[in-house]
């Protein structure tokens, strides 16, 4: 589940541009001078939402349907945000982990120049998508 969508309502703002709220995360507000600041802002709220949701453990809303949703004044923008994305330039630092392998594997790697770090990274990358 990295790409998640939810409908956001944009509202004209009295002052110009447009503010923006998520039905399903009524605790999600934003706003901007424009539609695309408003909708990049809306990016960056939604992240901002549902990270903090995920790091309290705290389950993630199913996003409404946007033919459920009713929007009284504005509009409706379904809104794309990438949790790996996020968590990839929000997160970047390494971490050491300590692991165990076979003596033989170990010395059949080091001959041939395996980067120990690198194929671990690989392959729980592959792993995770699956």
């Amino acid at each position: 589940m990295n790409k998640l969508f939810y409908p956001a309502v944009f509202h004209w703002a009295e002052e110009g541009g447009f503010w923006v709220s998520f039905p399903d995360l009524p605790e999600c507000l934003t706003q901007g001078d424009d539609m695309a600041q408003a909708y990049e802002m809306a990016v960056d709220a939604l992240g901002l939402c549902l990270v903090s949701k995920e790091q309290n453990r705290e389950p993630l809303p199913k996003p409404s349907e946007p033919d459920k949703v009713s929007v009284e004044s504005g509009f409706l923008v379904v809104v794309e945000f990438d949790m790996l994305a996020y968590k990839k330039r929000a997160n970047p630092r390494a971490v050491k982990k300590t692991l165990t392998i076979p003596g033989w594997l170990d010395e059949e790697a080091t001959a041939k120049g395996v980067n120990f770090s690198q194929v671990l990274q690989e392959a729980l990358i592959e792993k995770l998508r699956a």
